[in-house]
């Protein structure tokens, strides 16, 4: 499990995000590089890293499903993601 502190930081940066974009895309169509500096660096779409819905693990993240590896392959077992079975031979 991530600590809470990291996965607050990465919901502001969402949100940060969210309320910069229309002004970012604004900025970056009349091509005004110093208005783009001049934004906080977490307005930055790039600063966004991917994590685990349910413990926010923000490594081996699978995006079709919206989770990390280790939760994948737990939940899969279990046979609680639709379409997904364990191969076997």
């Amino acid at each position: 499990m991530a600590k809470k502190s990291k996965i607050a930081r990465e919901l502001q940066r969402q949100a940060v995000v969210e309320r910069y974009a229309e002004k970012r895309a604004k900025l970056k169509a009349e091509g005004d590089y110093i208005g783009l500096q001049k934004l906080p660096r977490d307005a930055s779409p790039v600063r966004l890293h991917n994590r685990d819905k349910v413990d926010g693990r923000p490594r081996g993240y699978l995006r079709k499903y919206g989770m990390s590896r280790i939760r994948f392959r737990e939940l899969a077992h279990k046979g609680q993601i639709p379409g997904v079975r364990k191969a076997s031979w």
